[in-house]
């Protein structure tokens, strides 16, 4: 029995879970998804999906975290929120990964409402900012799971086109 195959149960858990991973904050998605990717073209001794295809997958994983960034801004800034808002919200996002799942969540409201406020005292403006930016947020990890199921796609058919 060829000791690569015990790489494909590792595989087909690291995909799941990265896919997972992508909507839920806790987990790291894409630096899962791309390992479990990774090992399966490993199990086949690279011999259907090559280093060409491997850098285009971690290519689109490291995307996943430009996409979060992003998307985050432009929800706050399409709120009608200021720059300093904008800002908040990033250094919200980055400071609530450290706290967990609310973190994740409420860090780019918090963030965001914070600096509008000390824009305008405007209570009201301050959480319609704070409501962009998870609304960016939200939108951010439905692109991140097109991404990764992207990712998937991208392997299984440089996988299958190779073998014919």
């Amino acid at each position: 029995m060829d000791p690569l195959i015990l790489l494909w149960p590792l595989a087909a858990a690291l995909v799941l879970v990265g896919l997972a991973g992508l909507v839920l904050p806790a987990l790291p998605g894409a630096p899962l998804l791309f390992a479990g990717l990774l090992c399966a073209a490993w199990a086949e001794r690279l011999r259907y999906v090559g280093w060409r295809t491997l850098a285009v997958l971690a290519v689109l994983a490291l995307s996943t975290y430009g996409i979060d960034l992003l998307t985050t801004a432009v929800g706050a800034k399409r709120f009608g929120a200021s720059k300093r808002a904008i800002a908040g919200a990033l250094i919200g996002g980055l400071v609530g990964l450290f706290f967990g799942i609310p973190g994740v969540v409420l860090g780019p409201f918090v963030g965001a409402a914070i600096g509008e406020l000390t824009v305008r005292r405007d209570l009201p403006r301050a959480a319609r900012a704070g409501a962009g930016a998870v609304v960016g947020l939200v939108v951010g990890a439905v692109a991140k799971l097109a991404i990764g199921v992207s990712m998937v796609g991208l392997f299984v058919a440089a996988r299958f086109l190779a073998s014919t």
